[in-house]
């Protein structure tokens, strides 16, 4: 058989396959609605349907890679079922996900990449109007960063939970790439000026002190701000990540300008409901101990004597007066495990307060 010939059956065979994948995805969809309408016959009086479950979503996911066998690796392919879970569940329900704006912000990525592109994305002016939306009942879900793997925890996510009763429902980790990006009539060689988020210029603090030590560096609310800016600026930059540099037209002058070639952030999703246990799980808690010698010590013994692996934990200042502080603790394991009940009863024994965050799903993507 010629190559012309082989090309054609090769094309004439994937066209076929074409047809059976939206034939699937077609009885996929129409299966969602059935789900949605016997979850709404079910409902008491009063009562809202739960369309989004976070633990089911997870195990989709996680089942989809243990049965992939390439040649597209488990994460494209779970990437891929990922938006048609998202176009599914749209039919169902629409889901309102609050991030930190403008568009274009590493936030509203990590928002897309964890519930898929079908979902209502809202950008909100601070971190703290994430936390209001959402308990407002404004929108599903929000969108938070917690912790960057080179500039360590996000303090005014973790202040915010200080001051909302929220649930965490799930995190998703993103990798951060950062380019320096100019505008249409930017004077590349006459740069005075460097936008970004004070986190962003921290992450690419050594690349700048070696190509742009003399440049002035203005920390603004986000990456997108920055990108925004620098389009009617003609002797700025900014340091923004490939979504802010797609959505206002922005070239990139440098790629990739982390100082660590890993460089990550941990986000948090923040709602209103409670996730069941899933096997593979984290839990995350607010404790405040007394001011005194071993405090730290005897807030960590139960954790270790129970074999349950610490994975963060952080120290901010409490609320509740001067020189005392609170911990941020993520651990493996669901609060209805009973070797984590037994650990948190024990806590609960000295601790001034514990607050359960909530228990959660580990990231999948």
């Amino acid at each position: 058989m010629s190559d012309v010939d082989q090309l054609k059956a090769l094309r004439v065979r994937i066209d076929s396959l074409d047809e059976k994948i939206l034939e699937l995805i077609s009885e996929r969809a129409r299966c969602a609605q059935d789900v949605a309408r016997v979850k709404t016959q079910a409902l008491k009086e009063g009562e809202k349907p739960v369309f989004y479950r976070p633990e089911r979503e997870a195990w989709v996911l996680k089942h989809i890679m243990e049965l992939n066998k390439g040649p597209l690796d488990n994460e494209e392919m779970a990437r891929l079922f990922r938006e048609i879970m998202s176009s599914c569940l749209a039919l169902e329900q629409p889901l309102k996900i609050a991030y930190l704006g403008p568009e274009g912000t590493f936030s509203q990525a990590a928002a897309l990449k964890h519930f898929g592109h079908a979902v209502v994305s809202q950008p909100m002016a601070a971190i703290d109007e994430v936390f209001r939306e959402v308990a407002a009942g404004a929108v599903n879900f929000g969108v938070v960063p917690v912790e960057n793997s080179t500039e360590g925890a996000i303090n005014h996510t973790l202040d915010s939970f200080l001051e909302h009763d929220l649930v965490i429902c799930g995190e998703v980790e993103l990798r951060i790439h950062h380019h320096l990006l100019v505008g249409d009539t930017t004077k590349t060689d006459k740069i005075t000026r460097i936008y970004s988020h004070a986190q962003s210029l921290a992450q690419c603090r050594k690349w700048l002190d070696a190509h742009y030590p003399n440049v002035e560096r203005v920390a603004v609310a986000s990456n997108a701000d920055a990108a925004k800016r620098v389009k009617s600026e003609w002797n700025s930059a900014a340091i923004a990540g490939d979504m802010a540099a797609e959505l206002y037209g922005l070239s990139k002058l440098q790629e990739k300008i982390e100082d660590r070639p890993d460089n990550s952030t941990r986000f948090l999703i923040i709602g209103n409901q409670e996730v069941p246990p899933t096997g593979d799980d984290k839990t995350s808690i607010i404790v405040s101990m007394s001011n005194k010698p071993g405090a730290l010590h005897e807030l960590l013994v139960p954790f270790h004597n129970n074999g349950i692996d610490l994975t963060r934990i952080e120290t901010r200042p409490s609320r509740s007066g001067k020189w005392t502080y609170v911990f941020f603790i993520d651990f493996v394991g669901h609060h209805r495990d009973p070797l984590i009940r037994d650990v948190l009863e024990k806590i609960g024994e000295e601790a001034v307060a514990l607050k359960v965050l909530g228990s959660y799903p580990k990231a999948v993507l």
